[in-house]
């Protein structure tokens, strides 16, 4: 299957997801800008992977991401950070989401696992998410991160050189 194929659009997210359930798959889902992709998202997600028998990402819009991040971002689409994303052996499904945080995301997917990067706690996530999860039963795994990789530290030292 080719990148652009593991795309889902939003409007059929739902039937994605009960052909995994029929399938009899767990479902890891993880969500972020994923703006300039680095080692430290590579095995992020990879550790995502291991959580269930696929790893669906939800894909922040632009308009969330410049919310979120400020004007200057994101540096990519979110139509070429979804392609990226997609391309890597580790997703198994990519979905582009509106909104600010991944309330409507995770209440659309119903996932089995949610995976949230190493920077985060169980008390630093957005706790509205939090007690969603925990009450539908969702399991939330925080793998650890890699120390010193990000986007905005990768934007810094280009800003530096240029």
């Amino acid at each position: 299957m080719g990148s652009a194929e593991k795309i889902i659009p939003w409007a059929g997210l739902k039937a994605w997801r009960e052909g995994v359930r029929e399938r009899g798959l767990k479902l890891a889902v993880t969500n972020g800008c994923f703006d300039i992709l680095h080692a430290g998202h590579v095995v992020y997600l990879e550790n995502a992977r291991k959580e269930a028998d696929l790893l669906l990402v939800g894909v922040d819009s632009d308009a969330s991401v410049r919310a979120i991040k400020g004007p200057g971002r994101p540096v990519n689409t979110q139509e070429n950070r979804a392609r990226v994303l997609a391309a890597l052996e580790s997703v198994d499904a990519v979905c582009i989401f509106e909104g600010i945080g991944a309330m409507g995301f995770l209440q659309e997917v119903m996932p089995d696992v949610y995976v949230k990067g190493g920077d985060y706690t169980l008390e630093t996530i957005v706790q509205e998410e939090r007690r969603f999860m925990e009450s539908a039963g969702i399991r939330i795994v925080l793998p650890p991160g890699v120390p010193g990789l990000s986007t905005t530290s990768t934007l810094e030292k280009l800003a530096q050189k240029f």
